[in-house]
């Protein structure tokens, strides 16, 4: 008899991420959970080999979309939700029974972009083919340029919300030494780690960055509890412009769904799934690119309310700094301390 533990759709559910995009909460991971419980508890399946089956059966549908007629196209399209299924899997499973490795999460997002792009090839490619219509080969170029414009772009995003977060905690460190420094007792800083994990690529995180709170410092430096102890929240200039976009995603987040509402998952499967079987795929192409287009649009003006919010705020955190420094006496010992040069004397 085996000692293997066996899991349950609880011990499932709870590997979902907190927020997806609604294709994958509402057509997608019904699916999956009920196909990783006997992979699971009745198999030695690994993540990994997950990954490498759902990139097979997705180049499958790719040679299927380069046939071309509306039966492969059709077939093209079950086998390319059938990989997405899979895909899906492989990350809860690694989850799950905690035998992810950094490889494997290579391995996933390398093939994804792949598959993604060889599908691309295969469906605009196969149609030039049987119909001459060199239209096909500019939305290749459309697709390709906005699915990887996409992609490039929430790189970045997440570069710049990390080195954002970066500079607020140093100058919260810098402001800690200070107020040391002058006598001014404070809790030690907390870490904003668990923030900072949480937040993803703007795809799936559009939370605000925050900080757990300290107790006041003196009473004498009341500043101090707007630049060390109040929360901060990067989103405030955006959520006091669009009210009723909040209310909306809050409804959304309590089913799971994120507000970006065509991200590069909807991207994909209006063009391989939607597309083929209706048999609009110029249409589609089109349309989405647009959408996906207009989406990030709305994302980089949302980041860019977000860096004016953080922009204040490391504002208050300097001057909060600067005042204290003030007090200090002209002693080479403090210097380090407050960051500010001693004064020459004589």
């Amino acid at each position: 008899m085996s000692n293997q533990r066996t899991y349950t759709m609880e011990d499932v559910k709870e590997t979902f991420k907190k927020k997806d995009a609604w294709w994958t909460v509402l057509l997608v991971d019904p699916v999956a959970a009920r196909l990783i419980l006997p992979v699971a508890n009745r198999t030695q399946i690994t993540p990994n080999q997950l990954t490498i089956a759902s990139f097979i059966i997705g180049m499958t549908a790719a040679l299927c979309f380069y046939l071309g007629s509306y039966w492969a196209l059709v077939i093209g399209a079950l086998l390319y939700h059938i990989s997405f299924v899979i895909d899906c899997m492989d990350g809860k499973i690694a989850r799950l029974k905690g035998n992810g490795t950094s490889f494997g999460m290579l391995l996933d997002i390398s093939l994804d972009h792949v598959r993604v792009a060889l599908c691309g090839v295969a469906l605009t490619f196969g149609q030039f083919r049987l119909t001459g219509d060199v239209a096909y080969l500019y939305l290749l170029s459309l697709f390709l340029i906005a699915y990887f414009a996409r992609h490039i772009n929430a790189l970045h995003l997440y570069k710049l919300r990390r080195e954002m977060r970066k500079k607020l905690r140093k100058a919260r460190k810098e402001l800690y030494e200070t107020a040391e420094a002058a006598g001014i007792a404070l809790k030690p800083m907390e870490e904003e780690k668990e923030a900072e994990d949480k937040e993803e690529d703007e795809e799936s995180a559009d939370d605000g960055l925050q900080e757990k709170g300290t107790p006041k410092a003196e009473e004498a430096f009341a500043p101090l509890d707007v630049a060390v102890n109040s929360k901060t929240d990067l989103q405030q200039a955006f959520k006091s412009k669009f009210t009723t976009y909040m209310k909306i995603r809050e409804f959304l987040l309590a089913k799971r769904i994120r507000m970006h509402l065509f991200s590069g998952i909807e991207f994909q499967m209006f063009i391989f799934i939607v597309a083929p079987i209706l048999g609009i795929i110029k249409e589609t192409i089109l349309v989405g690119s647009f959408l996906l287009f207009a989406f990030e649009a709305a994302i980089i003006y949302k980041m860019w309310l977000s860096t004016q919010d953080f922009e204040r705020e490391h504002d208050k955190i300097l001057k909060a700094k600067e005042s204290i420094a003030a007090t200090l006496p002209d002693d080479p010992k403090t210097e380090k301390a407050s960051g500010q040069p001693a004064k020459q004397t004589g």
